[in-house]
């Protein structure tokens, strides 16, 4: 028989069986699918983790740990241990081997979502994935002291659009007991979507953080707070005394890690300084434990499924002495038998790993707006590769070594049993 002709066979034996047969495909290709949806997840995750700030040379906060700077500055996570005197902002800033400096001022909320206090050079300077920039949807950025830009997260989730008035909350907690209702904000701009925590940010002026909190003492408003209108400290220094954090330009790559140690050892106040590439492995090396964790789970999946085809031909084989006995009465020799079922294992694994396949790719080409929106989860593989393929071939060889099992099996039993079934 030629190998023809055994494929031949064995698809009109699954045929014969169809209903055993299709189920046995849908667990492959479900145990496929969630296999190559969690390492696509994971990889597209990661990418989007170590894109999510691009082009910054040196972040620069109050002493504490790297990851600790990383996780409020940039993801908006955790709470800073203190605060950087204005004057280190200026001395940074007039450094000869820096280009630039965006300050960041962190404090306050908007329904759960973190207001970010900056300049206009935070929409020039921050970049993300492969040195995209900022772009509006709509609008443009804060130009009066009660301008606010949102990320689009935000604006999407509270349906809010330009001109929306919005009332900023004191505190980094979800919930607030303080809120600026005396001073409402007004929506100017609207980001495009980035995938990145920028999306989840409400972003206004320097001055306006000092503005609403023109005339409190340790954090609770005073007498004098409420004397405050929109107009008089439109007319007002407000010349911040400190800010959260810095993101710094160097003027050359080379000069990043002189000015990284510089700042590290800065006498007038203590400072951590911090590159974001560094900062971003040593972060997600702490959290790959879950990501080894879905890999592992989704491998005992993909065992399950191909212990499932095993399965179906071992409960089928008493079904089929008779046609093993025919088979070999007509001619087949052994390895015609054993080519057979392997031949079906194969086919099942191979069908269930390629519908697994399209099936997947067809929802990720439906949801990924969603998942990049939603879940900040970007630069997913919308079409098969090696890795895919990979998976393919190793379900589909697997199951074949696997039916060598039961082929062994009907070949001994086709022997024993001639053209007389003894059951």
């Amino acid at each position: 028989m030629k190998n023809t002709a055994i494929l031949s066979l064995a698809f009109r034996s699954l045929w014969a069986r169809k209903v055993t047969a299709l189920l046995t495909v849908i667990s492959i290709a479900a145990a496929v699918l969630l296999f190559v949806a969690v390492e696509n997840l994971r990889q597209g995750a990661r990418t989007s983790f170590e894109r999510t700030i691009s082009d910054t040379d040196v972040i620069v906060g109050a002493r504490s740990s790297p990851i600790n700077l990383i996780l409020y500055s940039v993801f908006q996570i955790g709470d800073p241990t203190n605060n950087v005197t204005w004057e280190t902002y200026q001395d940074i800033k007039a450094r000869k081997d820096v280009a630039w400096v965006v300050p960041i001022s962190l404090g306050d909320t908007h329904r759960g979502f973190r207001v970010v206090g900056t300049t206009p050079d935070y929409f020039t300077h921050y970049k993300y994935a492969d040195s995209q920039s900022l772009t509006y949807q709509q609008g443009t950025v804060f130009t009066d002291l009660f301008d606010v830009v949102l990320g689009a997260q935000v604006a999407r989730e509270l349906g809010y659009e330009l001109d929306t008035k919005i009332t900023l909350s004191h505190g980094l907690g979800g919930t607030s007991f303080v809120n600026h209702d005396d001073l409402p904000f007004r929506v100017t701009g609207i980001l495009k979507p980035t995938g990145t925590p920028v999306d989840r940010s409400v972003m206004v002026s320097l001055a306006a953080i000092e503005a609403i909190h023109k005339g409190w003492q340790r954090g609770t408003p005073t007498a004098l707070s409420k004397l405050n209108t929109p107009d008089t400290l439109r007319q007002t220094s407000l010349t911040p005394d400190s800010v959260t954090a810095m993101l710094v330009g160097a003027t050359s790559r080379v000069r990043s890690l002189g000015l990284q140690r510089d700042l590290n050892t800065y006498k007038a106040e203590p400072l951590q300084a911090v590159i974001p590439g560094v900062a971003l492995s040593q972060l997600w090396n702490v959290v790959s434990v879950v990501e080894r964790a879905l890999a592992l789970v989704s491998s005992f999946v993909i065992a399950v499924g191909l212990i499932g085809i095993l399965t179906s031909i071992l409960t089928s084989l008493n079904e089929r002495r008779r046609e093993m006995a025919i088979l070999r009465a007509m001619g087949a020799r052994g390895r015609h038998i054993v080519s057979l079922l392997i031949s079906e294992a194969a086919l099942l694994a191979f069908i269930g790993s390629v519908l697994g396949l399209t099936i997947l790719y067809g929802l990720l080409w439906i949801f990924r707006p969603t998942l990049e929106a939603r879940f900040n989860i970007g630069a997913l593989r919308l079409w098969p590769g090696t890795f895919d393929l990979g998976v393919v071939i190793f379900v589909t060889v697997t199951a074949a070594l696997l039916g060598l099992i039961p082929a062994l099996i009907a070949l001994k039993r086709s022997l024993s049993d001639g053209l007389t079934i003894r059951v």
